[in-house]
């Protein structure tokens, strides 16, 4: 077995264990939260801070990471919403749901731990660029949106509103602070005291198997329940079109941003869903069809990635 395959299954295999735990009720709902609650509040901030604290990025050009990734994100957002509204003949606020549902990759509890086993280092060190921005760009989107489409007809957008909503947002957030924390540190060009960077690599190191396991338990929670034809016309945009949309890049970013766009939809497509108050069946089948489908697709991707960038 190649070490890419196995590293395929490796990562979709923690991801089924932790479906059949909450499938057979080895554990419980209530534990699921709280190992989803641990990999985002605790081990993936401090393995991003670890990051940011100790990468040099392999001279890396940002601009033309997030340029091509992003102009990828708004094409497939903006095809989801039409094929939710234009042949689902869904209202627009499912419209938005159904574009975030097609472009918001799980790059967090799915693409660190499987880019850091595929890619190694060097690939997380480029993740992880993304992930800076991903999250405020995503969720900034997801609020102008809502302000527009999510709030009825008549009712006047405030500009000042939305800055506070985001802002409020990304402030609180665990990821982000361990991003600036990270890069606050860097900064000083101070080594971490030997206790503190073992603590931190130890937590750290829990961060790939825990947020696996914790995705395999949030799958079971949402599970399928009609909305089969839409979703899987949003899978189809997210784990083929998307992907296929990054262009112009070097070899190492590139491989490692056409896997990152090639990736499943993430729980936050659901949590847009629950705020809008509509659509919510169609982001949880939508996740979990482009879940279960992603162990084919992300190797079908990995070998051209591959094939194409050596």
């Amino acid at each position: 077995m190649s070490p890419l395959v196995e590293t395929v299954l490796f990562v979709f295999s923690l991801v089924a264990l932790g479906y059949l735990a909450g499938l057979t009720e080895y554990l419980k709902p209530v534990s699921g939260e709280g190992i989803s609650e641990f990999a985002v509040n605790v081990a993936m901030p401090l393995l991003l801070f670890q990051t940011m604290v100790k990468s040099d990025f392999h001279g890396v050009t940002p601009w033309s990471l997030w340029g091509s990734y992003f102009a990828a994100v708004a094409a497939t957002w903006t095809a989801g919403h039409l094929v939710t509204t234009r042949i689902f003949g869904r209202d627009a606020r499912a419209g938005i749901v159904g574009g975030v549902s097609s472009a918001y990759s799980n790059v967090v509890l799915l693409g660190a731990p499987f880019i850091l086993g595929i890619f190694g280092p060097g690939g997380f060190e480029v993740l992880s660029l993304l992930v800076s921005v991903h999250l405020p760009i995503m969720m900034m989107a997801s609020i102008v949106l809502f302000e527009m489409f999510g709030r009825g007809h008549g009712k006047t957008v405030h500009p000042l509103r939305i800055v506070k909503s985001f802002l409020r947002r990304l402030f609180v957030n665990p990821l982000i602070i361990g991003i600036l924390a990270g890069l606050a540190w860097r900064v000083t060009g101070a080594p971490l005291p030997n206790f503190v960077e073992r603590l931190v690599d130890a937590l750290a190191g829990t961060a790939g198997p825990v947020a696996l396991f914790a995705m395999g338990l949030s799958l079971r929670r949402f599970g399928i329940s009609g909305n089969v034809r839409p979703a899987l016309a949003l899978s189809a945009l997210k784990l083929f079109v998307m992907p296929a949309l990054v262009l112009g890049l070097p070899p190492l970013t590139a491989k490692v941003a056409v896997v990152a766009a090639a990736l499943p939809s993430g729980i936050n497509s659901y949590l847009i869903a629950v705020q809008f108050n509509t659509g919510q069946a169609l982001a949880s089948n939508q996740m979990t069809i482009a879940t279960a489908s992603a162990v084919l697709t992300t190797s079908i991707w990995l070998t051209v990635v591959v094939h194409v960038f050596g």
